[in-house]
């Protein structure tokens, strides 16, 4: 026996009427692929879970989307998922789904790899690109070995916000200030990080 979350109906209902439709013909679907699936609302859409997250759907105004959880194992490259936050691109009617029994079978597919454990990929992230250091800056931590440590050890966005926080200033007098400040907060290890820290 299907057990549906009385949340999603309320969503459903709500909807816009050309998504309605398509809500409930995947939800539908993913019932037929998983009967023992559990209906939630996550980040305040309808998910589906089945040994860990298995796929979402939502409505907007203009379009409705549905995307599995591990897209690339379970539908592969699709130039569609492009188009939207789902797998299969903005969904304006039912002709914009696959077939009834393809999605079926994605649905077997994406409960196989959960029950398996099978870990979505993770993407690839491009490296950060190595900070400009601002010359007054580099002088002065090159002076400070303390204040250099500091610096080196720390994430590339930390050296950044004081690299911008110098640059950034238009004078030598307020670009010499903020040197000295910036060189006596890494000198005890500090972030440039005003709202929590002080120096």
């Amino acid at each position: 026996m299907a057990s549906l979350d009385k949340r999603i109906d309320a969503y459903i209902a709500a909807s816009a009427d050309f998504a309605r439709s398509i809500l409930v013909r995947l939800r539908e679907v993913v019932h037929a692929g998983c009967p023992q699936v559990v209906e939630t609302i996550k980040w305040r859409m309808p998910a589906f879970e089945h040994k860990g997250p298995l796929a979402g759907m939502a409505a907007f105004k203009q379009h409705a989307v549905f995307g599995f959880w591990k897209h690339e194992l379970v539908v592969g490259e699709d130039s569609k998922a492009r188009e939207a936050m789902g797998s299969f691109g903005c969904l304006k009617s039912l002709a914009d789904l696959p077939a009834k029994k393809d999605l079926v079978a994605y649905v077997r597919r994406a409960v196989a790899l959960n029950e398996a454990g099978v870990q979505a990929p993770r993407r690839k992230t491009r490296p950060k690109k190595a900070v400009a250091v601002h010359p007054d800056l580099r002088a002065a931590l090159a002076r400070n070995a303390k204040a250099r440590a500091a610096f080196d050890g720390f994430p590339p966005s930390a050296k950044a916000e004081y690299v911008e926080w110098v640059a950034d200033a238009k004078k030598d007098d307020t670009r010499a200030r903020r040197v000295k400040q910036a060189v006596e907060c890494m000198a005890q290890g500090k972030r440039r990080n005003w709202k929590y820290e002080t120096c």
